[in-house]
C-alpha cells in the first residue's frame, strides 16, 4: 500500500475541513456518513481522516458531530475563499464553470499567497 506523501495529506486535510465548513454552513451540523457522502469518500477513509484532523487540533467530535475549532475554521475559509476567488477568476477569463470549478479545486492548494492576493486583487479591480 502507497502511503500518502506530505503535500497529498496537506491539500487532502484541506479538502475535508473545507467540506465541513460547506456542509456546516449548509446544515447546521456534520457526522462523518454526511462528509463520506458529499465528498464520495468511504466512511472508514473519512474515519481515518477525522482521526487525523482530530491529533492535528483542526476538529473536535461531540456527539458524533464534527466541529471546526477556531484554527481549523480559519483554514478551511482560507481554503474556501482561494476556491471561490480562483473559480470566479477562471469563470471571468473563459474556462467553463465546471472545469474552472474543478481546476480551482486542485489550484487553491498550491498557489502561493502573492499570486492568490494578486488574483484577487485583478478580479476586485475589474
Amino acid at each position: 500500500m502507497m502511503r500518502e506523501n506530505n503535500r497529498d495529506m496537506h491539500e487532502s486535510g484541506e479538502m475535508y475541513l473545507e467540506s465541513i465548513l460547506q456542509l456546516t454552513k449548509e446544515h447546521g451540523t456534520v457526522r462523518s456518513v454526511d462528509l463520506a457522502a458529499f465528498m464520495g469518500f468511504s466512511k472508514p477513509s473519512v474515519s481515518r481522516a477525522v482521526g487525523l484532523l482530530k491529533d492535528k487540533g483542526y476538529i473536535i467530535v461531540d456527539n458524533g458531530n464534527l466541529i471546526l475549532t477556531e484554527e481549523g475554521r480559519k483554514l478551511a475559509e482560507r481554503i474556501y475563499e482561494r476556491h471561490h476567488v480562483l473559480t470566479d477568476f477562471l469563470v471571468s477569463i473563459g474556462v467553463d464553470e465546471t472545469v474552472a470549478d474543478e481546476d480551482a479545486c486542485r489550484i487553491e492548494h498550491v498557489i502561493s499567497e502573492d499570486s492568490f492576493l494578486a488574483i484577487k486583487e485583478f478580479i476586485a479591480n475589474r
